[in-house]
């Protein structure tokens, strides 16, 4: 699907900035608890879209900071726009690419991160830019805490496959594993939806798995 870009989407973000959009994240790297104005845990989503899933969870978990990254600026916008009707004071979105994710986040400051349905570039000369590749998960493993997870959703089989033998590979330990997201309601009875997950979950299984820090 193409990417419509928003005409000065960087500039209507920065009328924000500091409220729920931040510009300059960088400089609240081992500080983001600082800027929540509280010492609780941070969660964070790589890949936030346009904000459905970390919106719903943000305002369940009132005691938990979140932080939604993306690396569309229009895309964040739009984001943005839910997050200001809704209110949601433990919530931030900032413009982060992950493959420099530790310009952001300190050693140990992370306590969880969500992978929702990225790109699974599905060309094999295209591996190295999946989120859980070995330098994804190497940079991963400095943020987060000694008991940190990551929590990843996907539709795409063959990425899921990969992203377990990478997970495995790279001394992360798996658990949690399901094939059939949608057709385990019982066991997974607070399962949040992406925007995404809505419309595509009807064709086919969606693959999930908790990966934690060893």
């Amino acid at each position: 699907m193409r990417l419509r870009k928003v005409k000065n989407a960087r500039e209507r973000l920065a009328q924000n900035n500091n409220t729920y959009y931040i510009e300059d994240a960088k400089i609240y790297k081992g500080k983001w608890q600082s800027l929540f104005k509280n010492e609780n845990p941070l969660y964070i989503e790589i890949g936030c879209g346009k904000g459905q899933f970390i919106m719903e969870l943000a305002k369940r978990n009132p005691n938990i900071n979140y932080v939604a990254l993306e690396k569309f600026d229009s895309v964040l916008l739009r984001a943005l726009e839910k997050a200001i009707l809704d209110d949601i004071p433990n919530l931030k979105l900032a413009v982060i690419d992950a493959e420099s994710i530790t310009e952001y986040f300190d050693k140990g400051e992370v306590s969880k991160i969500y992978l929702n349905f990225s790109d699974p570039w599905p060309k094999k000369c295209h591996a190295k830019r999946r989120l859980t590749f070995k330098t994804f998960l190497d940079q991963y493993r400095i943020i987060l805490k000694e008991d940190g997870n990551i929590e990843q959703k996907t539709d795409n089989r063959h990425f899921f496959e990969f992203s377990l033998e990478s997970f495995n590979d790279n001394g992360w330990k798996l658990h949690d594993i399901c094939l059939d997201l949608h057709n385990e309601t019982e066991k997974y009875p607070d399962n949040i939806t992406t925007e995404f997950e809505d419309k595509w979950s009807k064709l086919g299984p969606i693959y999930r798995l908790v990966a934690e820090k060893k």
